[in-house]
């Protein structure tokens, strides 16, 4: 017997002495993946155009589509909804209110779903369920239905625009990130400039077909077209780098990870990820003092940004009414789309945010003064348009700053991400009532306190920027996450092999 027990102890021994060997070799081969590391060589450039091709336009088409669906309400009510639901100031900013309340309280749920399950499925499924709810609220009859509707909207879209910055984030190098997000971002602007166009159309040619008012139609073509784009998007999406073997080579999926490991950043569902249960990322999340100060500046762009439901409302009162207010909204979005995609793409290209961010409010300070001074009507529209292009521009870098200071653990990455979005859309809850109708035609208080916050942002940008650097989060050495990768990769080939 005693024998027989040393020999199994010899058999563990040698099974320990393998399997150090294993990793130390898989560590030397990482190390020579470290060494022989080019940045923007032949091999990324061409893996970073089969990313750019599947990734931005599955996101970015269903990016649109769910914003089409969410601000539409603001084109409904001057095409009709107003008049035959009889609504109040009071119940139209309700039903704005009821989207943000479910969206706020579902985000961080939402994105720590997201970390553990396939966004393929995850991302498009959203897409289906907001699509219906979108597509039923062309079937209600009164303004409290239309406000339940709303919340279950909000629901359904809390997960997707987080659940993209993060998506992204688990794909694309820091500096390579807010370019990518921009051009997901132009979706909202084009969707907001688009909304106006689709919205006199639809409602002037769809207007009683059916017996349906034209602003009903609104809501049910829109929310189908979501359906469907959702549907035919899940068969195209991507899932992680470490996981997506129906979209990359096996070559290719290690030089994905190997690109975020060279950036320090954690990737998500990676075999060297820290596993944590949600209670303890949610708790590690809210204990850096790094995420409350984004959540800071996002609750700043987000609560200026709100302004984007009264846009046709803010045209209406300086003069344009009816389906040719619907068109005057466009040019606004334009202006959105400039600022969004210029410095998006400076911002990458220097390799630092803050100082556009700084720019961009001030910039946007000055203006909606300019606004409220003024009184001649085609000034004020002018000056607005611009105004509120610098808003659009500050979003999607103060999100994808997230990224950059919070690099690591995915999941709490994930979580900062949704908290910091579900926390700024809260502004949302309290800005909706800043444009009531009794403050027309020059609205006041709404863009006094826009410009207040507006120059907000700019000083906090400084100020925390300066933090962020004295004190950074300590990235992961790239060799240890590589050899962690190698290893999953040849353990599930093998047992592939053995099946």
């Amino acid at each position: 017997m005693a024998a027989l027990g040393n020999k199994e102890d010899d058999t563990q021994v040698e099974h320990e002495g393998a399997g150090k060997t294993e990793d130390a070799a898989y560590v030397i081969q990482a190390q020579q993946l470290a060494a022989q590391w080019q940045d923007d060589s032949e091999e990324e450039r061409k893996l970073k155009r089969k990313l750019d091709w599947r990734i931005l336009p599955c996101t970015w088409v269903l990016y649109t589509l769910g914003y089409l669906d969410r601000a539409n309400i603001g084109n409904a009510k001057t095409g009709g909804l107003e008049r035959d639901f009889k609504l109040t100031s009071d119940q139209y900013s309700i039903i704005v209110l009821m989207f943000f309340v479910s969206y706020l309280v579902a985000e961080v749920p939402a994105n720590m779903i997201l970390t553990r399950v396939r966004p393929s499925v995850f991302l498009p499924g959203l897409g289906l369920l907001w699509g219906t709810f979108a597509a039923l609220m062309g079937a209600t009859q009164n303004w409290s239905q239309l406000a339940g509707m709303r919340f279950l909207l909000g629901i359904a879209e809390a997960g997707f625009a987080p659940g993209c910055a993060f998506y992204l984030s688990t794909w694309y190098r820091r500096y390579e990130l807010t370019t990518r997000y921009s051009f997901l971002y132009t979706s909202v602007p084009i969707a907001g400039a688009v909304s106006g166009l689709l919205a006199g159309v639809i409602m002037q040619y769809m207007e009683g077909v059916a017996g349906l008012a034209g602003w009903r139609w609104l809501f049910i073509l829109e929310g189908i077209a979501s359906i469907v784009a959702a549907s035919v998007i899940y068969f195209y999406m991507p899932d992680y780098p470490s996981n997506s073997k129906r979209f990359l080579k096996e070559e290719e999926s290690i030089l994905a990870c190997q690109r975020l490991a060279v950036d320090g950043i954690d990737m998500a569902q990676g075999a060297g990820s820290e596993k944590h249960s949600h209670w303890a990322v949610f708790k590690m999340t809210c204990k850096d003092w790094r995420v409350w100060a984004q959540c800071l500046m996002f609750v700043l762009v987000t609560g200026a940004q709100t302004m984007q439901y009264f846009i046709p409302t803010l045209v209406q009162s300086f003069g344009w009414t009816g389906y040719t207010g619907q068109y005057y909204t466009i040019p606004a979005y334009g202006a959105c789309l400039l600022y969004v995609v210029g410095c998006g793409w400076l911002a990458d290209k220097y390799k630092t945010k803050w100082p556009f961010i700084c720019a961009l409010s001030a910039i946007g300070t000055v203006l909606f003064i300019a606004v409220t001074v003024t009184t001649n009507k085609t000034a004020q529209y002018v000056l607005t348009i611009f105004a509120f292009g610098t808003i659009y521009g500050c979003s999607p870098l103060v999100k994808t700053w997230v990224s950059d200071v919070i690099p690591q653990p995915a999941a709490k990455r994930a979580v900062a991400i949704a908290l910091i979005n579900s926390i700024g859309n809260a502004s949302s809850i309290y800005s909706s009532w800043l444009w009531p109708s009794k403050d027309a035609p020059r609205y006041i208080p709404g863009f006094a306190t826009t410009t207040t916050w507006l120059f907000v942002l700019c000083v906090s940008s400084v100020v925390f920027q300066y933090f962020f650097k004295k004190y950074p989060i300590e990235r992961k050495d790239q060799s240890g996450v590589m050899a962690a990768e190698l290893r999953a990769k040849r353990e599930a080939a093998e047992k592939g092999t053995r099946a």
